[in-house]
């Protein structure tokens, strides 16, 4: 088959494989059935993803124990005398800014109530991703490939893949939640206080758990119900954040009572211990899920509840022809994820550019943190500092977007969508590149979005408005070529490795790993240099280069260029 090095197209084979059936979406223990509420094959379909996850999970929860691990190290390092944490509630008590971006701290007299304050807000994000991404692999992913009906077409229950997918995200988070208690255990923090902190967080994991067990039934795709995902953890990340700032002497202080991060960041691990709260995310999770055992019952297999629009009756001008077709097709799939990413960073930089004004009070009242920072921004004023780093970590963010849109391809080939494609005169390099068109002018117009954003922050609380946009939009531009060459790690995965194109997610994570953490912990500079954002030029107040753009330009090429000559040479999936 042309564009093909072998595969077959025989009609019946997909029929008894699922790919491209057109049977109706009907799964054994159907509506309406006695055994609607069946976990037949539950038990098989656990052993089927906790093997498929069997490099993911552990690598997730490395790093988050890492995480924690690595934070109350450096916590101890830079506030090693009462007086030091004494200071620093003081200038949180009287800082919003610094409450909106960390959280309120509660006690000052243990290393655990210190590290409970730093990492609950940013962990407990990442087991929203984390369980976020696990859900939506084992449900609305495996129905969208056909692989669910296949398996609902023998003896498994209707409930048993959700069931199955909320068991392994549950009981990731309880190992995390365990793992990290015992972890602030052996640092020689009260075992109280450890299972409170563990406790916080395996319940925001079964919060965001039963959340996205409703946001799967919502729509067709699992790209659509990751961004369904998405906007839930950025909303209740909001909500977290306009309540923080608030306080709690009045105000719009009650808001963070509507976020399962506020919620955990109310337990007060090591001050107080109120065990009631880690209700309220365990409750919410369970009332959750069971509306989305509900949903799943009043649905067909592979159909959402959120009305598809039809399609028009013929194709576009922006979908005809050879070139048109191919690069139309490239729009249509990536467009919407894009959207979606420049918006939320958008919002995201506006957030993070208003927190510039109080930043500089908690930065020259402590030594430490201010070289700290300095180390993420590489700049020698304060402020600029600050911004610089704002910039870094949303680069971070984005970077998470740029291996998505490489990850497409593989998607299109494993789901049998690109056999289609490249059976008529399309060539496999110009099906290729119409979807990395987006991983690379796309990263820019995300990191120009995030830039854009920070600017506008800024802006308004420091005057200066325009001159403020300027600059940081240009900081967003130039930390592109950071998220090429992970994309580009991407693309040759997939061109040279397609079984490990997957793993593209956990050279990013190490990547982040790296640049979030290393200079907290004071990390040697060799370990810094891995990452590429430690050689994006820090603007503002740093010293513009054009040279390591260049040679990461450079080095992004290369390995595009070796994947896409694998994706020429290697057979592709029929």
């Amino acid at each position: 088959m042309k564009g093909f090095g072998t595969g077959s197209s025989d009609p019946e084979l997909k029929t008894a494989t699922g790919a491209q059936s057109q049977a109706p979406k009907v799964m054994t223990g159907r509506k309406g059935s006695g055994r609607a509420g069946s976990d037949d094959g539950l038990r098989t379909l656990m052993k089927l993803a906790a093997r498929r996850d069997r490099v993911m999970l552990p690598i997730w929860i490395y790093a988050l124990l890492a995480t924690v691990g690595s934070t109350a190290y450096s916590l101890k390092k830079l506030y090693p005398a009462q007086a030091d944490r004494d200071q620093l509630a003081t200038s949180i008590a009287s800082n919003p800014s610094l409450r909106a971006l960390y959280g309120p701290l509660y006690d000052t007299h243990s290393l655990g109530a210190l590290t409970a304050w730093r990492v609950l807000g940013f962990g407990g994000l990442l087991i929203g991703i984390m369980v976020m991404l696990l859900v939506t692999r084992h449900t609305r992913a495996e129905e969208e490939s056909g692989r669910l009906e296949l398996l609902g077409s023998g003896a498994v229950g209707r409930n048993a893949p959700l069931t199955a997918a909320l068991t392994i995200a549950c009981t990731a988070c309880f190992a995390i939640g365990l793992l990290a208690a015992v972890v602030m255990i052996v640092l020689g923090q009260g075992w109280a206080g450890a299972l409170a902190f563990g406790g916080c967080l395996f319940s925001v994991g079964v919060a965001i758990a039963g959340a996205q067990a409703v946001a799967v039934q919502l729509t067709e795709t699992g790209r659509g119900a990751n961004g369904i995902g998405a906007l839930i953890l950025g909303v209740a990340y909001l909500l977290r954040t306009v309540g923080d700032a608030a306080g709690s002497s009045g105000g719009a202080g009650w808001v963070a009572w509507l976020s399962p991060f506020g919620w955990i960041e109310r337990v007060h691990p090591w001050a107080g211990n109120r065990w009631w709260v880690v209700v309220l995310p365990l409750a919410a999770g369970a009332v959750a899920a069971a509306v989305g055992y509900r949903l799943q019952s009043a649905r067909d297999l592979g159909s959402g509840l959120l009305p598809q629009r039809p399609g028009p009756p013929a194709a576009g001008p922006g979908l005809r022809g050879v070139f048109g077709g191919v690069i139309g097709l490239g729009r249509r799939l990536q467009q919407p994820a894009l959207f979606g990413w420049m918006a939320g960073l958008l919002a995201f930089g506006v957030v993070m550019g208003t927190l510039a004004k109080g930043i500089d009070q908690l930065l020259q009242e402590n030594k430490q943190v201010e070289d700290i920072i300095t180390r993420y921004g590489g700049v020698q004023g304060l402020t600029d500092s600050y911004l610089a780093t704002s910039v870094s970590f949303l680069g971070m963010a984005a970077a998470f977007y740029a291996v998505q849109a490489v990850l497409r391809l593989r998607s299109e080939e494993t789901s049998g969508r690109a056999e289609p494609v490249l059976a008529a005169s399309t060539g496999r390099l110009a099906w290729a590149g119409s979807h990395l068109i987006y991983p690379a002018v796309g990263s820019l117009l995300v990191m120009a979005c995030a830039g854009l954003g920070v600017g506008i922050g800024a802006g308004a609380v420091l005057g200066d408005f325009w001159g403020w946009v300027g600059r940081m939009l240009r900081a967003g531009l130039v930390t592109t070529p950071a998220l090429w060459i992970v994309a580009a790690v991407g693309v040759a995965l997939f061109g040279l490795l397609p079984k490990w194109t997957a793993a593209a997610y956990g050279v990013l994570g190490v990547v982040v790993f790296i640049a979030y953490l290393g200079p907290a912990i004071n990390a040697s500079q060799w370990v810094l240099d891995l990452t590429p954002f430690t050689h994006i030029p820090k603007i503002p107040g740093g010293v513009f280069h054009w040279t390591p753009l260049v040679w990461m330009t450079a080095v992004a090429a290369l390995l595009s260029g070796l994947g896409l000559d694998g994706v020429r040479r290697r057979d592709l999936l029929p």
